[in-house]
């Protein structure tokens, strides 16, 4: 950096993760951007340094980068009661998280084009605790409008191939997802996909009861694997990058590594409750579990690790997908009845720390998967990465405290959780969003554009 160019922020850490692996640093932030890193006992631009800020990190703590959730459901505006932006982003920054990319569904209207693109940005721009990016939506009929919101910057494309649960974003026949494909390769977006087919659900056994076992019979693994494939098929004969959503079967781990090894364009995220629960472990009526696909059996979670630790599965990100406690069904415990989506966007680094290293996994790992390559996959710019010319985005990180969730603790709006009174290791003590901690009073979070 140049001598006239003055440090606002400095911050010094023991430990923290870098792009290379663990170390200690002092990092010099100039108007929100990490202007320069000095590693190990190497000093900053003194000149620079005259007058800055300085904060240490605790020895128990480590410095991250500031994770990036490119999978959330805020539902605002239209079904805010369920989340909304100032409460979906200050448990992201609770959480370390300080970019998150909000789905087109469950809002109203949904962003399937750019006036429902601008409605969103002007409910979100006052109200974000952390920087928020946006994806748009592909349903039956909207083609035309896929490249004028790309114009418009979003970061990509959401469809499914099965019901999504709310009847304003109605699923494509597999046609018409190659179809979109064809032109979302035309400007090198991404699609990405709820992968479960709809005509092996159709012939699935249906269900409306408490009983976990009769839900999971509802959603098989082969809906899944079957639609993976659908979308490998298209993403081969178009070119796209294409993208699959909350991997739950690991049945489809040997197609999807095919189909990278093939040179196929294609990623793969999973989520925490994918990797934390099992089937097993569900009591029956406890429809706070409830997410589609479903949780599976200890053996499936313990293949989509393998898959995280060979390279098959790309990243970790929430699936945060919150709802009232009525639509929970909480009093009868209706599996299939009750809206499906676990809230987990405040807790995601504690819970997959906490798993990852019972497994002897290294946290650098961790943070590579729920920071790093979801800002690769998503294509968020200065972002998922302590290196200079990144935004100043960090989360201080207490590894090994160990503490209990509570739900009524959480910024959720509602406050209902799959992990009430879990104990889980590791804790975020505090966020930093472009040089400024997060304080949870002022909403200082920006709206991103893809490039």
């Amino acid at each position: 950096m140049s001598n006239d160019a003055s440090f606002d922020l400095i911050i010094h850490a023991e430990k923290a993760v870098l792009p290379d692996g663990t170390g200690s640093v002092t990092i010099g932030v100039t108007d929100g951007k990490i202007a320069e890193i000095a590693r190990g006992g190497q000093d900053l631009d003194a000149a620079a340094s005259a007058g800055a800020k300085v904060v240490e990190v605790g020895a128990d703590e480590v410095l991250l980068p500031g994770l990036v959730d490119s999978h959330v459901h805020v539902n605002d505006p239209g079904r805010a009661e369920w989340e909304g932006f100032a409460s979906a982003t200050r448990a992201a920054a609770a959480g370390g998280v300080t970019t998150i990319v909000d789905m087109p569904l469950n809002s109203l209207p949904p962003t399937v084009d750019v006036a429902a693109l601008e409605t969103k940005r002007e409910v979100a721009a006052p109200k974000a605790f952390v920087d928020v990016g946006f994806w748009g939506g592909a349903i039956p009929g909207n083609t035309a409008d896929l490249r004028p919101l790309h114009e418009a910057g979003v970061f990509g494309f959401k469809c499914f191939l099965e019901d999504s649960g709310v009847e304003e974003f109605p699923p494509l026949e597999p046609a018409e997802m190659q179809t979109d494909m064809a032109e979302i390769a035309s400007f090198d977006s991404m699609l990405i996909v709820h992968a479960e087919d709809h005509e092996v659900m159709s012939a699935a056994p249906k269900n409306s009861g408490p009983k976990f076992a009769d839900f999971l019979a509802t959603r098989p693994r082969e809906a899944e694997n079957v639609a993976i494939g659908r979308v490998i098929d298209a993403a081969r004969a178009t070119g796209v990058r294409a993208h699959i959503l909350h991997l739950s079967s690991a049945d489809s781990l040997e197609q999807i590594a095919a189909a990278k090894a093939e040179g196929i364009r294609l990623t793969v995220e999973t989520c925490p409750h994918y990797l934390v629960f099992t089937a097993e472990e569900i009591p029956d009526g406890a429809t706070t579990h409830k997410c589609c696909p479903p949780i599976r059996e200890e053996s499936n979670r313990e293949a989509l690790w393998q898959g995280l630790i060979d390279g098959t599965i790309d990243c970790i990100v929430s699936d945060h997908s919150p709802s009232t406690a009525e639509l929970k069904l909480l009093d009868t415990g209706d599996f299939g009845a009750a809206w499906g989506g676990i809230s987990s966007l405040q807790l995601g680094l504690s819970l997959v720390w906490t798993e990852a290293a019972k497994r002897g996994i290294e946290l650098t790992e961790v943070v590579r998967w729920m920071s790093s390559a979801p800002a690769s996959v998503a294509r968020v710019s200065n972002k998922g990465a302590i290196a200079e010319g990144n935004d100043a985005d960090f989360a201080v990180f207490a590894p090994d405290e160990e503490w209990t969730v509570h739900a009524t603790d959480l910024y959720h709006r509602n406050q209902i959780s799959a992990y009430d009174a879990r104990t889980v290791r590791g804790r975020v003590t505090s966020t930093v969003l472009r040089g400024t901690p997060v304080d949870f009073e002022t909403p200082t979070g920006r709206l991103l554009q893809a490039r």
